[in-house]
């Protein structure tokens, strides 16, 4: 009977994950045509924009930018610089000082001529205690506003800055990331297309500075990270912006804005109540309870997306890093999910509750045990002697081409709409990467994802520590230091 039962299960699971398997496999064609479809669309109707027209159109909304800060004295002045420079009439910059312990507010008064004043303003999402806010007494840098605040995380500062902001847009950003100069002016213009629906956030690709040159807050030569867990990322990023959030775009199913660069209406952020600052998946959550509104509402709206190359930032390379920012990722997204369970299979909530959050369940959130899974069912079949060493191969590398399918036209992509990466050294060791990445790079990824459940059964919290190695600066910057100091 125990028998009977036993290889019962075995057969079932068998089914299962076959299923499992080839669902996969329709899942990535279709994001792969989706995707397709989104990009030629969007690269059509860039041929007729002249963004000129939006920097100075007397309709064009004003976006305020909140930048929060924690120990970012190094960099800061030159980061605020940057942010100020952006090629965009109406817009305020307000850097939000989370509690650092560094020298990040002293070096912004010193450098900007900042006083503290009696800003007035109305708390309409709670934050930890605001200790004073700051205006320069230069006019040239009338649009800046730095807010020194008591430590309360990203979100918790992303909010005290939402407080602060007076413009229509909110565009939340790491302080850290390097902007384009026509960057606003892109991401605003979906907010200013749309007519029968109300556009509620936009989100933008997020690329890779590791080893690029960058001159004065821009990037001026783009190339690949030396090391395979850098490239993996350049790849993986191809993946999931100009693929995933493009095709997810296109059914207007998208769920996930990168809290790196995301721009949303304040209106709605606040009738929503700001960020939730008990999850480190912030920016998921936010977007998701957007949403949420929009559709209990019954209000026309779409989540959209900008596939140029507009934010550059720094990825972790090293493995201790990287492990720690993909288990956040994980309880993040287990996190959040749970927190809208209700949107779950649940016709009101129309593609995100009957598309978007079964796949993010199934196959973001699941993936790593499911992999897993697999893995120890066929350890299992190998040791009662009910291996088909055929099958195992031919499922194998099935899923293993599709993978290199998968990214190798995520590459296309980028090289189609955007040609940064022009050396053929770097298009080469991509390629390289693409064929071991399953087989070096993806059994840590769900590892990694294994353990973000795991601390998440265990109540782990926090974001753990990012470090960050600086960018590389241009061979002319170089060149012109080397003489000042010589």
């Amino acid at each position: 009977m125990y028998s009977f039962l036993f290889y019962l299960i075995l057969e079932i699971l068998g089914v299962l994950f076959l299923v499992l398997s080839f669902s996969v496999i329709l899942i990535y064609l279709i994001i792969m045509v989706l995707s397709s479809f989104e990009m030629r669309e969007h690269r059509k109707k860039n041929r007729f924009v002249d963004y000129d027209d939006i920097i100075t159109s007397p309709i064009a909304p004003g976006v305020s930018i909140v930048a929060p800060a924690y120990n970012e004295g190094k960099s800061i002045v030159q980061n605020a610089k940057s942010l100020l420079s952006l090629h965009y009439g109406k817009t305020e910059v307000i850097i939000v000082n989370d509690g650092s312990i560094d020298d990040t507010l002293g070096n912004l008064i010193e450098a900007f001529s900042l006083e503290k004043t009696q800003f007035a303003f109305r708390p309409e999402i709670s934050s930890k205690p605001v200790k004073g806010i700051y205006k320069s007494r230069n006019r040239s840098y009338a649009k800046l506003t730095v807010i020194d605040k008591e430590n309360g995380g990203k979100a918790d500062a992303l909010n005290a800055g939402i407080n602060i902001a007076s413009l229509e847009i909110l565009a939340c950003i790491d302080v850290d990331c390097i902007l384009s100069q026509d960057a606003i002016s892109k991401m605003v213009r979906p907010f200013m297309e749309e007519t029968n629906r109300k556009v509620i956030a936009v989100g933008g690709v997020i690329g890779i500075a590791n080893n690029c040159d960058v001159t004065d807050g821009t990037v001026t030569t783009y190339r690949i990270p030396k090391t395979l867990l850098g490239r993996f990322q350049v790849i993986e990023y191809f993946r999931a912006f100009l693929m995933g959030r493009m095709a997810w775009t296109r059914i207007n199913g998208l769920m996930l804005i990168s809290g790196a660069f995301g721009f949303f209406r304040r209106e709605l952020v606040v009738a929503v109540g700001g960020y939730f600052t008990k999850t480190v998946g912030e920016d998921m959550e936010l977007v998701i309870r957007m949403r949420r509104y929009m559709e209990e509402k019954k209000i026309p709206y779409r989540v959209s997306f900008v596939p140029d190359p507009l934010c550059w930032t720094e990825v972790p390379e090293e493995e201790e890093i990287l492990s720690k920012q993909r288990n956040r990722w994980i309880r993040g997204s287990i996190e959040t999910l749970q927190l809208h369970q209700k949107i779950r299979l649940n016709p009101a909530y129309g593609v995100m509750g009957l598309v978007s959050y079964p796949y993010w369940s199934m196959f973001e959130k699941m993936a790593p045990i499911l992999e897993t899974l697999g893995l120890l069912y066929t350890v299992v079949l190998i040791a009662i002697g009910d291996f088909s060493a055929f099958y195992f191969i031919a499922l194998f590398f099935v899923m293993y081409l599709l993978t290199i399918l998968v990214s190798s036209f995520s590459i296309l992509y980028e090289q189609i709409a955007f040609n940064n990466y022009k050396d053929k050294k770097d298009l080469n060791s991509l390629i390289l990467t693409i064929l071991v990445e399953p087989i070096l790079v993806h059994p840590k990824i769900v590892w990694w994802g294994l353990m973000g459940h795991w601390d998440f059964i265990k109540g782990k919290g926090g974001w753990g520590t990012m470090i960050r190695t600086g960018f590389k600066k241009s061979e002319d910057k170089k060149n012109l230091e080397s003489t000042l100091t010589s």
